[in-house]
Formats: structure tokens, sequence, C-alpha cells
């Protein structure tokens, strides 16, 4: 009798457990899982987007070598993710950062549709000084400061050193 009381105590702390790494247990919608299948999804997105270029061979690559493999390795890893599942419950999670993961989700956004007309520089500094800014609440003149001296760094970096074409803004900025 002892040992029947025993055990479900012992089954409810590996329960409990497995409540924080439900993975574990194989049942349950955990952060871990859901990452490593959108991860999985995405690597597959890319392998299938990329298809259309030229993949060459080892000797010689094509432009579609290079991101089929880090498309593939992305694939291979979410899929090991996924399978291993740890991590919290979905239910578990906090949201508390929700708002700051919208901020940036909107920047990138905001950086994807202006690149054209503002070009590279002015969107690189805009982007950071609401990223360091706003976001992450730094003083405004440190934000000013990296903004501006990433945006001409990097640009400095592609555009003149690596010769990498970069959108030009108004004013040929």
């Amino acid at each position: 009798m002892r040992s029947s009381t025993e055990t479900p105590a012992s089954g409810a702390g590996a329960s409990g457990a497995g409540a924080s790494g439900a993975g574990a247990s194989g049942a349950g919608a955990t952060r871990d899982r859901v990452a490593g299948a959108v991860l999985f999804a995405l690597g597959l997105l890319i392998v299938w987007e990329a298809r259309t270029l030229p993949f060459g061979s080892l000797r010689v690559p094509g432009a579609g070598m290079f991101p089929v493999a880090l498309a593939l390795m992305l694939a291979a890893l979410g899929l090991l993710l996924a399978l291993k599942g740890g991590g919290p419950a979905l239910r578990a999670l906090g949201w508390k950062e929700a708002r700051q993961g919208l901020a940036i989700f909107g920047a990138l956004a905001f950086a994807a549709l202006a690149l054209d007309s503002l070009g590279y520089r002015l969107t690189v500094a805009a982007v950071l000084l609401f990223l360091i800014g706003a976001v992450e609440r730094k003083g405004w003149l440190v934000a000013a400061l990296v903004a501006i001296g990433f945006a001409l760094g990097s640009h400095a970096l592609f555009a003149d050193f690596l010769r990498v074409p970069l959108p030009r803004g108004p004013f040929g900025v």
C-alpha cells in the first residue's frame, strides 16, 4: 500500500518537472517545439525560393549554393529542436516583452519599406535611433551617436570597401 502512495507522489513530481520541460514527455506545445517548427519551415521555404538560383558545383559554386546550404542547416537544426522540444509550455510563457518584439518587427518593416526612398544611411540611422532610444531606453545622445556612427561606418564598409551597391536617398545621402 505504501509503494502505491509513493509512486503517484513521484509521478506528480515528474509531471511537475514535465510541465516546465514538457518536451521530454513528448506531449504539448512548448516554446522550443514551436520555435523549431518555425525554423524548420523557414529553412524549407528558403530552399524552395533558392531553387531558381544556379547551384553550381563544389569547385565552382553558384549563387544558390550558399543560401541552400545555410537553409538546410537551419531546417535540420529546427527539426532537431522541434523533436527535442524542451522549454516551458506556451501557456506558461509570460508575454511581457511582446511590446518590444512588436516594436522591433515594426522597425524592420519600416526599414524594408523605406530603404529605397530614404536610402541606406538615413534608414539605418532612423531604425537604430528608434531601437536604441525608444525600445532599449538608452539616452538619446548615445542613441544618436551610435545610430549615425553605425550608419556611416557600415555604409563605408559595404559601399566603399566591398563595393556593394546600396540605395541612395534624397540629396545622394
